[in-house]
């Protein structure tokens, strides 16, 4: 038998064969009509503390006019086991989700939970399902979704909250905790904090599985996404194989990935990053990430992309070494490429390739030491008559080659904002 090296498709071969353990999955079926708590006017449906979203999202897709819904102040829970909270698919598409006042999504349901299981108090995989048909028309916008524990339901290719046509892989059920993007789904997220999810194998806090070349990119805007957990990869942040997305203005703070063995790489021949880990966002080949005016600090390290064609302009990396996780190598804040490269390394065109840009200019490694408490990994987007690699400070005015940079030499940033991409030409 062939050696399977695609991870989803070896879980998707371990789903076949039982080799997962999955739970029955609950319907969640909407109400005919429009239920209690749920409001139509002449704005939109509005949804009420004790009212069922899902209900308002179904009768804002059957009508003709009126295509958005509002979520008033409070805590929205699931109301029985299943797959997700709340999920969009074709039908739901054009639809704006907007909270007015303070709402949180959560997993979490402690009066039905299992207590014994891993998974208390959750009772859905996924807060937040976007389906195959969703375009960028379809919005979400200021919410706060946490409570994703690992709960696992359903299996196979049937699921009530996505159409049967459309096949399901493993990380389907597993991946996602607080948002699930899936096949040809390309929504767009505004405002919304992500915080405070777990997940196995990977995608504590986003998962975004396009299944094929993606048509378009999803997009991420001033957004958070903080203490999100994962036992593998993509604690903040999982783009997986043939995805694409857009973040901008976005902050990651506190994510955590590598908590176990990454036992999925082990069994399909190989661990993920076995020795430095994982970061708060995680490209994996064939995917591509835009990310725009976006900070990455207090993550147990920063951003590790396989992809292909990604650009980071305008962004700050700054002291990605958090605690936690079992890799036992150093942490960094940004690899590209073949991201198993250590510094000591030398690039050679087979191990990896210069793939990725800033502001138009590729990107190249290099550590540097230059005073502050702890080593950096700074890529640095050379200028095209110097030879040296240089940073940039807060306000862009300060630019100074590694020969002359000294943190405390830096008048127009902070030390929080010495590190940012920018090129020159």
């Amino acid at each position: 038998m062939p050696r399977v090296t695609d991870r989803r498709a070896f879980l998707q071969l371990a789903l076949a064969a039982g080799a997962l353990p999955i739970r029955g999955y609950a319907w969640q079926g909407a109400a005919a009509g429009t239920p209690a708590n749920v409001r139509s006017e002449t704005d939109g449906y509005h949804v009420y503390p004790g009212g069922k979203i899902q209900d308002a999202l179904d009768a804002a897709a059957r009508d003709s006019a009126k295509k958005t819904v509002f979520v008033h102040a409070g805590t929205y829970r699931p109301s029985a086991r299943g797959q997700a909270l709340i999920w969009f698919n074709a039908r739901h598409d054009g639809i704006t989700l907007e909270a007015l006042g303070e709402v949180v999504l959560t997993a979490a349901s402690p009066e039905i939970a299992d207590k014994l299981a891993p998974s208390y108090p959750a009772v859905v995989n996924h807060v937040v399902y976007f389906g195959d048909g969703v375009s960028p028309k379809t919005v979400m916008r200021g919410f706060t979704i946490t409570g994703a524990r690992n709960f696992t339901s359903g299996s196979g290719e049937k699921s009530p909250i996505d159409s049967d046509d459309i096949r399901k892989t493993a990380f389907f059920y597993t991946d996602g905790g607080g948002i699930k993007i899936y096949a040809r789904s390309y929504p767009t997220i505004e405002q919304v904090e992500v915080y405070d999810n777990y997940t196995s194998p990977c995608g504590g806090g986003v998962s975004v599985e396009h299944l094929v070349e993606p048509r378009q990119s999803v997009v991420f805007r001033n957004c958070i996404f903080r203490r999100n957990r994962t036992q593998t990869t993509g604690a903040g942040f999982d783009l997986l194989h043939f995805s694409k997305a857009t973040l901008d203005n976005c902050l990651f703070t506190g994510n955590v990935a590598n908590l176990g063995v990454d036992v999925v790489g082990i069994l399909a021949g190989g661990e993920f990053h076995p020795e430095n880990g994982s970061g708060a966002m995680t490209v994996l080949p064939g995917a591509q990430a835009t990310v725009r005016r976006c900070t990455f600090t207090g993550n147990r390290n920063g951003v590790d992309d396989a992809g292909s064609g990604s650009s980071y302009v305008d962004s700050i990396f700054w002291q990605n070494t958090a605690k936690g996780g079992i890799s036992p190598g150093r942490r960094y804040e940004i690899v590209h490429g073949d991201a198993t490269r250590t510094p000591e390394q030398p690039r050679t065109p087979e191990r990896s390739a210069d793939r990725h840009v800033v502001d138009g200019e590729p990107l190249r490694p290099a550590w540097h030491r230059h005073g502050h408490p702890r080593p950096h990994f700074v890529v640095d987007a050379f200028r095209r008559d110097h030879a040296r690699p240089h940073l940039t400070g807060r306000r862009f005015d300060d630019a100074l080659s590694f020969d002359d940079h000294d943190d405390s030499r830096n008048p127009a940033g902070s030390r929080r904002a010495a590190l940012r991409f920018r090129a020159y030409g």
